[in-house]
């Protein structure tokens, strides 16, 4: 939006002139994208001949600052120049007392509708492409989005908007034959939210960190009320590695819940392999651990903690720490479980 007149609004002359100035940069820049796409298509199928699936991410938001945002300005939420009037985030919950502000553009829903939602056609056919199978983040955004006006600095002050998600999602069925998703349900999750994951057969994801707060009979994220379609994890991304959780974010209650869930007492340093093999045997079609979980690592190695602009997704591991002993522990839960 800060750009002259000509680029910001794409004007033809504009863009002529740009494609002859930075020829060699565009012609660079495509070469740099076809070696990529190479070697990891490549690798696709080096891991298809495996039998090893690979699982992208989506987010349902794209960065304000991006090719789409300035190619397709009228799928989202702008003024006349092209600058945001609203952004979007989530109200106030488990992660965060103010909310999440991401600060995303917004889509306009009805323009995205009368296009046959032909951008989103195009993004689910390059991801499954790329994929087997993707997790399609803040899946609720689909059914129902938070919007904050875009001069707010929190994300309180925002409000529920529709969005036109059985109309979408039927689309997007019809177009492809198949539609290998798993919907990121995690937050605050309507009824209207279940109805269409379960019209449309989507598995949601249950998260066992989660499960110790409350009920120990009914919680949904408890194994024992699993049913086969979803996809269990001892933590995301976005949790405190299983290890860091136990000995920093719980309190006596809690942990006296996961005792008696367990049947026993598990010292921190072992608890990890305690809910890796809950989840192995339980009936979830996919289990999924972070790798720190895998190595029982502490909470100075969590991947992200929502809502802290900086310091994030910079853990790397140490092959060292990828024992014998813990390779073949997991081996025996994996051949144990038939997994």
């Amino acid at each position: 939006s800060a750009w002259p007149r000509g680029i910001r609004d794409r004007e033809p002359e504009a863009l002529g002139r740009l494609k002859q100035e930075l020829y060699e940069e565009i012609e660079c820049e495509k070469f740099v994208q076809y070696i990529f796409f190479k070697q990891w298509l490549n690798l696709k199928n080096y891991c298809r001949e495996k039998d090893i699936k690979i699982i992208g991410d989506v987010p349902i938001y794209v960065t304000y600052d991006s090719v789409d945002v300035w190619t397709h300005r009228e799928i989202f939420k702008l003024d006349s120049e092209g600058k945001l009037s609203c952004v979007a985030g989530v109200p106030p919950d488990y992660f965060s007392a103010t909310g999440q502000l991401w600060g995303n553009p917004l889509y306009n829903w009805d323009f995205l509708k009368e296009s046959g939602y032909a951008w989103w056609i195009e993004r689910f056919k390059h991801n499954f492409g790329l994929f087997d199978l993707v997790r399609i983040d803040h899946f609720r955004g689909f059914v129902d989005y938070w919007e904050v006006p875009s001069f707010e600095k929190t994300a309180i002050n925002g409000y529920w908007q529709k969005a036109p998600a059985v109309d979408f999602f039927s689309t997007l069925t019809e177009k492809f034959n198949d539609f290998p998703i798993i919907a990121e349900d995690l937050g605050i999750i309507t009824d209207e939210v279940r109805q269409v994951m379960k019209d449309f057969n989507f598995p949601g994801m249950k998260i066992l960190m989660f499960a110790f707060g409350e009920d120990l009979e009914k919680h949904p994220y408890l194994p024992h009320n699993y049913s086969e379609n979803c996809v269990a994890y001892t933590g995301t991304h976005d949790n405190n590695t299983v290890r860091g959780w136990y000995e920093n974010d719980i309190n006596d209650q809690e942990r006296a819940k996961i005792f008696s869930y367990l049947k026993k007492e598990v010292p921190s340093q072992d608890l990890h392999w305690a809910f890796i093999e809950l989840l192995m045997n339980s009936a979830a079609l996919l289990v999924i651990f972070p790798l720190q979980d895998i190595l029982g690592l502490d909470g100075g190695n969590r991947m992200n903690r929502p809502g802290k602009a900086s310091g994030n997704w910079s853990w790397r591991m140490d092959l060292s720490l990828l024992t014998s002993e813990i390779v073949n522990r997991l081996k025996s839960l994996v051949s144990g479980s038939k997994r």
